[in-house]
């Protein structure tokens, strides 16, 4: 199984409803892509908050195995949810770290 790891630095201005509703349809894609097996989102509490450097929201999908998640990255649906998401984050891409692990 492959754990996709996505911590998120949103600008300030994010709502958390705005981040419900993007986490909801990510959730989607679990009816969407065969494979997908979980969707979890959540909010950092580190109170490491020089190293957490300001990446405050994550989410991941466990996925069946890589070939289910290298359907899912170049999936139109999801490559348009994850625009918006990115869009919203401090500087791009810049606000987006990504980790896969086998699990």
């Amino acid at each position: 199984m492959i754990r996709h790891l996505v911590h998120l630095r949103f600008e300030s201005d994010v709502s958390e409803a705005e981040k419900s509703t993007l986490y909801k349809e990510l959730e989607g894609l679990k009816d969407h892509i065969d494979g997908i097996l979980d969707f979890q989102s959540r909010r950092n509490v580190s109170v490491e908050t020089d190293l957490v450097r300001d990446f405050n929201d994550m989410f991941w999908f466990d996925f069946r195995d890589a070939d289910v998640r290298d359907v899912y990255l170049v999936d139109p649906t999801h490559q348009e949810i994850g625009g918006r998401i990115v869009a919203k984050t401090v500087g791009g891409p810049d606000g987006v770290f990504v980790c896969d692990i086998e699990v």
